[in-house]
C-alpha cells in the first residue's frame, strides 16, 4: 500500500473481520508519505499474526507483493491493495476452497465499486467448484477468457508455485503487472478452479491509482505484453494460445490509443512508435485474424492512427 489513507481504514478495518488462528497479515508501506503508516499503527494490535514491512522508497506494486511474499509463512497466498477490502470471513471460505479442491490456485468473483455502486465481476468461467487445466482457460482467442481476468487479488495460491517462481511479479513492471503473471500461472500450473465467493470488493476511478496516471509507466503495458509473448516463445504449445495474446495486445494498444490524451505530447509519440514497432513484429497469419475480431471502432483507429493494414 502506498499513500491511501483515504482508504486503508475500510481494507485494515476488512482485516480485522477476518482474523483468525489461521490468517497471517503481511502490510507492506510501499514508501507512504501520507498518514498510511499511522494508520496501520493504530490497527496492529487487532490484527495478531500481523508484522509491517515499510519502503523508504517505494518500490512498486511488483516489488511490495514480492517482499511480502518472501516473508509469508502459510500454505497458501492471497493478495489485497491498500484501497480495496474484502467481506467478513473471506479468507477463511478461500483457504476452505483450497483445502477441498486441492487445486495449486483458485479464482473468485468479485464486486467493483464506483463510489456508492456495486457492480458484480463474474470471473469468466462457468465450470465452478471443479479442478480444471490451466492452459484451458487460455481460449477462445476472440471470447472472454481466464487469462482476461488478470487480477491476483482474486483468489488464492499455493505456497509450492512461489517456490518454484511461477508467483514472483517482474519488479520492472510499475503498470499491467498482473497479466504476464496470470498468463505464467496458466501457463504453468497444474490445475486451478473457479469458485462462487463474493470476497474482493476492488475500487475504480480512484484519483492517484495506477490505472489512472498519466505518465511513462502507462507505457510498461508493452513490456507486460512483451513478457507474454515470450514466455509463448518459449512454450511447445505456444503457437497455440499467440492469436489469443495478440488479439489481447492489440486491444490494449486500441485503448491507449483511445485514453492517449492523459499523455504529454513526447510521450504520445512513443506510443505510436513502440505501437508501430509490435505490429510489424506480429505474424502477418495471426495479425489478419485479430483485427477483425477487435470490432469495427478497434479497426478503424488502429489502422488510421497506425498506419496498419487490416
Amino acid at each position: 500500500m502506498r499513500n491511501v489513507e483515504r482508504y486503508a481504514g475500510d481494507m485494515l478495518t476488512s482485516l480485522v473481520r477476518n482474523v483468525s488462528e489461521e490468517v497471517e497479515f503481511i502490510l507492506v508501506d510501499d514508501g507512504s508519505t501520507d498518514r498510511t503508516p499511522e494508520l496501520v499503527e493504530r490497527f496492529r494490535p487487532r490484527l495478531p499474526r500481523s508484522q509491517v514491512i515499510r519502503h523508504e522508497r517505494a518500490a512498486g506494486l511488483s516489488g511490495a507483493r514480492n517482499a511480502g511474499m518472501r516473508v509469508a509463512s502459510g500454505r497458501y497466498f492471497t493478495f489485497l491493495d491498500g484501497d480495496d477490502y474484502v467481506r467478513p470471513g473471506y479468507f477463511g471460505e478461500l483457504a476452505a476452497a483450497m483445502d477441498r479442491l486441492g487445486c495449486d490456485y483458485v479464482k473468485v468473483d468479485h464486486i467493483k465499486v464506483f463510489g456508492k455502486r456495486r457492480v458484480p465481476d463474474r470471473a469468466p468461467m462457468g465450470l465452478r467448484d471443479t479442478p480444471l487445466k490451466p492452459r484451458d482457460g487460455i481460449l477462445p482467442a476472440h471470447g472472454r477468457s481466464m487469462v482476461d481476468y488478470p487480477n491476483a487479488w482474486s483468489g488464492a495460491y499455493r505456497r509450492e508455485l512461489y517456490e518454484s517462481g511461477v508467483l514472483l511479479f517482474d519488479e520492472r513492471l510499475l503498470t499491467c503487472e498482473d497479466r504476464p503473471w496470470t498468463w505464467r500461472l496458466h501457463l504453468r500450473a497444474e490445475s486451478y478452479a473457479v469458485v462462487s465467493l463474493w470476497g474482493p470488493f476492488y475500487r475504480r476511478e480512484v484519483a492517484g491509482s495506477l490505472t489512472r496516471i498519466g505518465d511513462e509507466r502507462q507505457l510498461h503495458f508493452f513490456d507486460a505484453f512483451d513478457l507474454v509473448l515470450g514466455e509463448l516463445a518459449r512454450d511447445p504449445e505456444g503457437e497455440r494460445f499467440r492469436t489469443k495474446a495478440i488479439r489481447n495486445y492489440c486491444a490494449m494498444i486500441a485503448f491507449h490509443l483511445t485514453e492517449r490524451h492523459r499523455l504529454s505530447p513526447p510521450l504520445q509519440r512513443r506510443l505510436r512508435t513502440r505501437a508501430r514497432a509490435a505490429f510489424s513484429s506480429f505474424p502477418a497469419e495471426n495479425l489478419a485474424e485479430v483485427m477483425p475480431g477487435l470490432g469495427p471502432e478497434r479497426e478503424r483507429l488502429l489502422t488510421e492512427l497506425l498506419g496498419v493494414t487490416p
